[in-house]
């Protein structure tokens, strides 16, 4: 018989102890034979050179153990919010959280985010409230802080008998504690009309009735356990682990296990430069030797499927060094994580079988910073090429893209991702990267309709292309993208010459009228001919610039920049001083609350300005500021509009862009010697 396996995500604000946490529950369950540090750079998930030397966890990492017949595929995953991406690939394939707070700095802005996330995808949680053994910590105090700051019910499921040293210690709370039990029935009662009943009836609440309506409502969301303890002594860490068997269940999301369903949710590079992908499946089975069918949603919005050979295969599991794996006999089954090795066509958040299954990512705000990056040595063009592109597999956020003068554009967290990118550059493919200012990203909608057409002429000549193209731009739908629709002239093209036409467009458009990425935007195509004996695909390619860009100068756009919804919590004596920061900021207040004590504020905020204002919030409020933020709707820049250089030879003038296709007169020779009569 299978044992059953649960997937289980531990997450936290930076230093809350998270990885700590995660040592200690492999440790006590034989997972690993010597408890790991974090500041000795030892511990089994945070493995990377660069994780070790930081103290951070920069990349999800997955270890397993066995609580009873039970297996925890358990993923430590970064809380430094500029690895929220690695956080954000996590949370589509787990089945429960851990959610670490720290007894001593409570409830901290990355909690906030995380506990937002995890409640909008009704993940089953359960807290501990960890350092209960360091000076300073108010285990009463924080339960408190959750409660009210994250807006949860939370349900105490052991008690604190002392703290403050490596003596501190639990217990769990057994029926003789009849005011605990009792607490814990109150709360219960909200959703369980029945309990309620029973209370009012002078019933005695005890464990092994409240455990199944318990575990029944955190399962559903309802309620959050609590556990108190301290990852480093190992004090109400045995409380939790018997409370991941009691609370969470795996995730069932299609009753049809025989037919593959999976999810890649991250990939890292092995010893000798393979890759390695990790997939969650949700049903069906994968083995050695088997060719999957995979799915991809590209940046176009468009779906492709591929088929990928298995090549090697190694599970996720507390026996992965048994000997039915070293002979290659290992087998993915449902429910399990395991890592598939070698295939170079897979990518993150890559479907493996029938469609789509898991969570929906994209649960935290995407990078809104940029850096261009340039080799120190200007012979490593090709090597930092190489090397980003790589590093966009394993983070395809990042997004790196090759702009003029051999260097590359990224997209950013924050300074602390860039150090570490260049750190991993240097170490990983020996390429000494120097990195612009980090700037702001902006991108522009149309705001009305334009059209372009060009007819071809048979003629040619070195400004002629044998292709006839009209195209139409206009606002489309806010979310959607580029939608672009050929399906009246589909016939009227060969179809590589539709698909060169599609694939510029939505290349051209990652520069509007501005230099930034278009975005929700409708192009159509109005116009299409070719010359059959004389037409080829470079044709299509290099003309559709000059229409595309002419149609949406013909439309005009607005530069927008992305905005934060915030809630600010502090005191009422620092509203004013805060206010006004905000103000400067360029910060929009909607609404606010006061109770006396604190207040309350929500608002948007642009991007850019997030950073900045949370250096100096502690200042601010005395350090009782606690601040929320996620993406809100973006917003029309306002003064002067931000500009970026253009890296496509310019299509919105056709002399210098006509200049720009001169370099590329081999491709264009060749073409036109391959054609009847040279033309």
């Amino acid at each position: 018989m299978t044992a059953a396996t649960i997937n289980i995500g531990i997450l936290a604000h930076v230093d809350a102890g998270k990885t700590s946490l995660s040592e200690r529950l492999l440790f006590d369950h034989g997972a690993i034979q010597r408890l790991g540090s974090v500041s000795e750079g030892t511990t089994t998930t945070d493995s990377g050179d660069i994780e070790r030397q930081r103290g951070i966890t920069i990349r999800a990492a997955v270890a397993s153990f066995w609580v009873d017949n039970l297996q925890v595929n358990l993923i430590d995953t970064p809380g430094h919010p500029d690895f929220i991406a690695e956080v954000d690939r996590s949370l589509s394939v787990i089945d429960g959280a851990v959610l670490v707070v720290s007894a001593v700095q409570g409830v901290q802005a990355q909690t906030r985010v995380l506990m937002k996330s995890l409640s909008a995808l009704k993940l089953p949680t359960t807290i501990f409230v960890n350092k209960i053994d360091q000076r300073g910590a108010r285990p009463e105090e924080v339960k408190k802080q959750i409660e009210a700051l994250l807006r949860l019910k939370v349900i105490p499921c052991n008690t604190v008998k002392s703290l403050g040293d490596q003596n501190a210690s639990v217990a769990p709370i057994g029926s003789e504690e009849r005011e605990a039990l009792l607490l814990q029935a109150t709360i219960l009662t909200d959703n369980d009309p029945s309990l309620l009943q029973f209370l009012v009836d002078g019933g005695i609440p005890t464990v092994e009735m409240l455990a199944p309506i318990l575990r029944a409502q955190t399962v559903e969301g309802l309620v959050k356990p609590v556990y108190f303890g301290s990852a480093l002594t190992g004090a109400g860490v045995p409380d939790l682990s018997a409370g991941l068997k009691m609370f969470c269940r795996p995730l069932d999301l299609t009753p049809d296990n025989n037919e593959l369903r999976g999810r890649i949710f991250a990939i890292e590079r092995g010893d000798r430069g393979e890759k390695i992908a990790y997939a969650r499946l949700y049903a069906g089975k994968i083995q050695e030797r088997d060719r999957v069918e995979c799915s991809r949603h590209e940046r176009n919005g468009n779906v492709s499927k591929y088929e990928t050979l298995i090549t090697g295969l190694e599970l996720v599991s507390p026996n992965s060094r048994d000997k039915e794996k070293k002979r290659g006999g290992a087998i993915l089954t449902t429910g399990n994580i395991g890592k598939i090795i070698g295939p170079n066509n897979i990518k993150v958040g890559d479907y493996l079988g029938k469609g789509e299954i898991g969570r929906v990512g994209h649960n935290f705000s995407p990078p809104n910073l940029e850096a261009i990056v340039r080799p120190q040595i200007p012979s490593d063009a090709a090597k930092l090429n190489t090397a980003l592109l790589r590093l966009a597999e394993e983070d395809p956020l990042i997004s790196a893209h090759l702009v003029e003068g051999g260097a590359m554009a990224l997209l950013l967290y924050g300074e602390v991702q860039r150090e570490v990118i260049a750190a991993k550059l240097l170490r990983d493919f020996g390429v000494e990267a120097v990195f612009d200012k980090v700037r702001p990203v902006y991108f522009e909608r149309p705001v009305g309709i334009g059209q372009a057409f060009q007819e071809m002429d048979h003629r040619g000549g070195p400004n002629r292309f044998f292709a006839t193209i009209g195209l139409r731009v206009e606002p489309g739908v806010f979310g959607s993208g580029i939608v672009y629709d050929n399906k009246e002239h589909f016939g009227h093209l060969p179809l590589a010459f539709h698909k060169a036409v599609e694939e510029t467009v939505h290349l051209t458009l990652t520069q509007g009228l501005y230099g930034w990425q278009v975005t929700d935007c409708n192009v159509t195509m109005t116009h299409a001919g070719y010359g059959s004996s004389v037409s080829t695909a470079a044709d299509f390619r290099q003309l559709t610039p000059l229409i595309i860009m002419e149609a949406l100068r013909g439309a005009g756009s607005k530069v927008y920049e992305p905005y934060h919804n915030f809630e600010l919590e502090m005191p009422s004596a620092v509203f004013g001083v805060v206010s006004s920061k905000l103000s400067a900021l360029g910060a929009d207040i909607a609404k606010f609350s006061d109770n006396g004590a604190y207040i309350v504020i929500q608002g948007g905020i642009p991007a850019r300005e997030v950073q900045q204002f949370l250096e100096t919030l502690p200042g601010l409020t005395q350090g009782q500021g606690a601040w929320l933020a996620y993406p809100g709707e973006d917003q029309p820049t306002k003064g002067q509009i931000p500009v970026r250089a253009r890296t496509d030879g310019n299509p919105l003038n056709r002399d210098e862009y006509m200049l720009h296709l001169s370099g590329r007169t081999g491709e264009r020779k060749r073409e036109k010697d391959a054609r009847p009569g040279g033309f």
